[in-house]
């Protein structure tokens, strides 16, 4: 199974992702650009449409989408538009998408039970995956490479 997750700069969903039992595979990349293999410049102009993401790959035997959106909602400020930390553009608006048409309503039911925990209105987009781009092989797996670069998500209780 799959899922595409965006909430900010996506070093920080990626190094938090690995962590949890279940993932088997990660990466990061662009999803959604209205143009074709958009280059991270590309993607920071604003031009692109695109956001910063994470490509879950999970064992739906050891963890449910329902645990994944918890874990992803515990880490990112769903009430925030196009802004997560330090980290302000449309490319970091935070996002849920989607390639199993049966994950809709999963996500769209699990962000219904959660609203009430939040003083403001969830406005994390929910839709369709249309594509997903890689990004360049120096931000995967970044911040095991580079453990001192920024992030806006705390991964303390992992190290």
């Amino acid at each position: 199974m799959e899922i595409y997750l965006a909430g900010g700069c996506f070093w920080g969903i990626e190094a938090y992702f690995g962590y949890i039992k279940g993932i088997k595979e990660t990466d990061v990349g662009y999803a959604n650009s209205k143009i074709p293999n958009p280059s991270y410049e590309m993607v920071c102009s604003g031009q692109t449409g695109a956001t910063e993401c994470v490509r879950l790959v999970y064992d739906a035997n050891i963890i449910t989408l329902e645990q994944i959106l918890g874990e992803f909602f515990s880490i990112i400020d769903p009430t925030t538009i196009n802004k997560q930390g330090n980290d302000i553009g449309t490319q970091y608006r935070s996002g849920i998408y989607f390639v199993n048409p049966n994950d809709e309503q999963i996500i769209k039911d699990f962000i219904i039970k959660i609203a009430p925990n939040y003083t403001k209105q969830i406005v994390t987009e929910v839709s369709r995956l249309e594509n997903y781009y890689k990004a360049e092989s120096y931000h995967q797996q970044y911040l095991r490479k580079n453990p001192s670069g920024y992030c806006h998500i705390d991964l303390s209780k992992f190290i």
